[in-house]
């Protein structure tokens, strides 16, 4: 159902929760499950789902495809619209982007890139470079905003997902549209994402991930902390929309297609580029629809010049742009005055785009992880052999310019895991082939030992263990688009023998006892306060703390022990009566806990490249 149903702007579901009474409160969560498996009607872009006899919701985007307005949801109830079942069914819609965001997800962000950028970067009349100003602190607004969204934050994580309902969900979206209010766009974001997390995990859906709802509430914990003790540092504020710069004329050739769906019912298409310098572009192509949209998106005209190349075309071919508008992260804009005119591609082995491929792994993934705590925003290219399979991934070796020598071992994983994707039937048809050597163009997995998400491949050069792709695929196959073949493929004779693996290769993540504070601090997501309270109740029987120390993670073991502590801590007022939790300050005795396990994680994965 929540594919099917549009995606709401979390105002609006914070109004229809506050209009009920406690009665009908206590009953939501029950009435959201059970609207949960209802079918949906669907009239053009209006939907419609029949919650009984004489109750029926009808919900009419607008243009954006979001439910941006209270009226765009209706109930044909008596009790409308302050009934039971407006608020479950909105509670069941997919949670949207805030509504100055999505109308600019809309138009593409094309009133952004009209603007003329290079006004802010004028010289002064002296001649002289502008002086660069120290950062101002939060506003007392933001400050204010922040405070309360660490609250709403505390309070679920207080509760965990088990209690984390209907309700205090509303709570939290409602902070969320205060932050937004008062510009703190990346606090925003991340509740957003707490939000869709405590859904997934109350609903059991196939893609969550607990791991992934650790770090939402880690995020949005650290963000608003910071920004309620007023840190002056720019990134904690976020932007609402992508600025673009000017970057002049530009040549760029293609590299591979990504897909990409979104678990607000998003999906497209992002093609990535190389420009002659070296340096990483992109132009994607996502909006609502989904995995349909995600199929239709991989041949669609590329937004950008003339529209005479789709995504297929630029991703083995190139366009010389004229009067070029670039985001910091190196988004190609389409603004009235880009031009573009289609170029002839390269194959992997030739031009700028064989530098891609000319370091060594450890060399190309240690200048990236130096570069950037969080997140990785370039692709890497490395030469492999494939060595075997793994669950759902392979073992691959990496092969340097001296192909006798044996490279490290690194784990190749599908970029994502859709069934409607190409990524698990090329996989499948790689592992049945050891021994064959692909180029490999991938994005590292920073929370797995030494191990690379592959989005596109191609042959190896001067060897015949490798692809025989079409001449029409220029060299390249995108693993989420195009299937691998048999005849892709060199006969089985002239695969060279793969020594055998005496086992998996060592992982210090799995193999240290991180994994003991790991367990707690996801107990404390997915259990709540009162799961972590007990092992400070047995007498910690299972030995973590120590367990810790023994491993040489002394301060690890402090904080696992501050933490159970602190989740069984009851005080009394003057008459002897409990007194409520501090929540607060369990959040931030947790928070310490997850960004110093964070960080030890990061290191050892670091360590196995």
């Amino acid at each position: 159902m929540k594919l099917e149903l549009p995606p709401v702007a979390p105002e609006v579901v914070v109004a229809a929760v506050e209009c009920l009474t406690s009665r009908l409160r206590k009953k939501l969560d029950a009435a959201i499950e059970s609207y949960a498996a209802l079918p949906v009607a669907a009239e053009g872009a209006t939907r419609r789902v029949r919650c009984g006899e004489d109750a029926e919701v009808t919900l009419t985007p607008g243009p954006s495809g979001v439910l941006t307005d209270a009226e765009q949801a209706v109930c044909s109830c008596l009790l409308a619209p302050r009934c039971l079942h407006r608020a479950a069914v909105l509670s069941v819609c997919p949670v949207g982007v805030g509504v100055a965001v999505e109308e600019a997800a809309a138009v593409a962000d094309t009133e952004a890139e009209r603007k003329d950028p290079a006004v802010d970067e004028a010289p002064s009349p002296t001649g002289e470079p502008p002086a660069i100003e120290a950062p101002s602190p939060p506003t007392p607004s933001q400050v204010t905003a922040a405070t309360g969204l660490r609250a709403a934050a505390a309070a679920v994580l207080t509760a965990g997902v088990p209690a984390a309902g209907a309700v205090p969900q509303a709570e939290l979206l409602r902070a969320a549209h205060a932050a937004r209010l008062a510009g703190l766009h990346r606090a925003e974001a991340a509740a957003l994402r707490v939000v869709r997390g405590l859904r997934a995990a109350r609903a059991r859906e196939d893609g969550h991930r607990l791991a992934d709802l650790v770090a939402a509430l880690r995020e949005l914990l650290l963000t608003t902390h910071r920004l309620a003790t007023a840190d002056p540092a720019p990134a904690l504020i976020g932007t609402a929309r992508r600025v673009y710069r000017p970057g002049g004329a530009l040549k760029v050739l293609g590299i591979c297609r990504e897909p990409v769906i979104t678990a607000t019912g998003y999906g497209g298409v992002v093609t990535h580029l190389v420009g002659e310098d070296g340096r990483w572009f992109s132009v994607a192509d996502v909006k609502p629809g989904g995995p349909a949209r995600v199929r239709a998106a991989a041949t669609a005209t590329v937004a950008l010049g003339s529209g005479a190349l789709d995504h297929a075309g630029l991703a083995r071919g190139g366009l010389l742009i004229s009067g070029a508008t670039i985001s910091p992260e190196g988004r190609l804009g389409s603004g009235r005055g880009v031009r573009a005119t289609p170029l002839m591609g390269l194959p992997w082995s030739s031009g700028p785009l064989a530098a891609l491929f000319g370091r060594p792994l450890r060399e190309t993934v240690g200048d990236l992880l130096t570069e950037s705590q969080d997140t990785t925003p370039t692709l890497i290219g490395c030469d492999v052999v494939v060595v075997g399979a793994v669950g759902d991934g392979l073992l691959a070796r990496e092969v340097g310019p001296d192909a006798t020598q044996d490279g490290p071992l690194i784990r190749l994983l599908p970029a994502h895991g859709h069934p409607d994707l190409a990524h698990a039937a090329n996989f499948a048809q790689l592992a049945a082939r050891p021994g064959i050597h692909v180029r490999v163009i991938g994005r590292l997995d920073l929370d797995r030992a030494a191990t690379l998400r592959p989005l596109a491949v191609g042959p190896v050069p001067d060897t015949e263990a490798t692809l025989r792709l079409p001449e029409n695929w220029l060299g390249r196959a995108d693993l989420g688009y195009d299937r691998l073949r048999g005849a892709h493929f060199p006969p089985p004779d002239v695969l060279p023998p793969v020594a055998g693996l005496d086992g998996l290769p060592a992982d210090p993540l799995a193999d240290s006892p991180l994994w003991r504070m790991r367990r707690l601090v996801e107990l404390a997501v997915a259990g709540g306060r009162r799961a972590v309270a007990e092992p400070a109740r047995d007498g910690d029987r299972q030995g973590n703390a120590a367990a810790l120390r023994r491993g040489g993670f002394g301060t690890m073991a402090d904080l696992a022990t501050a933490l159970t502590t602190e989740a069984d801590r009851r005080t009394r007022d003057t008459f002897g009566r409990l007194s409520a939790p501090d929540a607060d300050r369990y959040a931030l005795v947790w928070l310490s806990a997850a960004v110093h396990l964070a960080g030890a994680e990061r290191a050892l994965v670091r360590a196995t490249w």
